[in-house]
């Protein structure tokens, strides 16, 4: 019947799968030539048997556009699209929505519009808190893109703020000495170092933090050697 949605072919939504994770491994070894072809041929394809705004032809969008050369300014468009399409379609508190948001905040911050950047990275951090938790990964990782964001204004104590709340989720789930926990013992150091001029504190954080990463990593590991460089 007229206006009647026709039935998805299982079949093809299978090889439009396989499109969509041959695009995530080239997107992974780098080769976005072909990530973009896969992703583009999953999005058409997802598009014509699921419909514009479902999950699958969303994230497909969503990936495109990442692994797609474009300016920032010509990204950030698409971005801020795609969130309100995912809004609409799978609502402000779905995953993929958040990390659609997330994406949009980081780009927003490569171009240095870092007002615009903290409002993004704040609206996505309370729909992570909901919906994952606030120690899960992705909500701490959005922790620490507000303390680089804060860093970046000249804010120090809302950025240390921010960087103690990540390195308390981050010893909680991960552990102390777990590299993802010393990088933000590093980022307190250097945010002590640079901003704050408490060379003093910046030492003591640092040599936590290298201690740790001899003893996970190694000397001869490229993060230990980084942050011996900053003693």
């Amino acid at each position: 019947k007229k206006g009647k949605k026709k039935k998805a072919d299982a079949r093809v939504v299978e090889v439009l799968d396989a499109c969509a994770a041959l695009g995530e491994a080239c997107n992974y070894v780098r080769d976005f030539d072909d990530a973009e072809c896969y992703y583009k041929r999953a999005k058409d394809g997802y598009e014509k048997e699921l419909g514009r705004n479902d999950e699958k032809t969303l994230e497909a969008t969503y990936s495109l556009i990442m692994s797609t050369g474009m300016s920032d300014e010509e990204r950030i468009e698409k971005l801020r699209d795609l969130v309100a399409r995912m809004k609409a379609a799978l609502g402000e508190d779905n995953e993929t929505t958040l990390d659609t948001l997330n994406s949009l905040g980081s780009t927003l911050d490569d171009i240095g519009d870092y007002e615009e950047a903290m409002k993004v990275y704040e609206k996505c951090l309370l729909g992570q808190e909901k919906v994952l938790g606030e120690d899960h990964k992705k909500t701490l990782d959005t922790v620490n893109n507000l303390g680089i964001v804060y860093k970046k204004m000249g804010n120090y104590e809302k950025a240390l703020e921010y960087y103690e709340r990540d390195l308390k989720g981050s010893e909680k789930t991960l552990g102390k000495t777990h590299p993802d926990t010393l990088m933000t013992v590093n980022n307190i150091g250097a945010l002590y170092n640079d901003g704050m001029k408490d060379y003093k504190k910046a030492e003591e954080l640092y040599r936590m933090a290298l201690e740790g990463y001899e003893a996970q990593l190694g000397k001869d590991h490229k993060s230990t050697k980084n942050c011996a460089n900053n003693l």
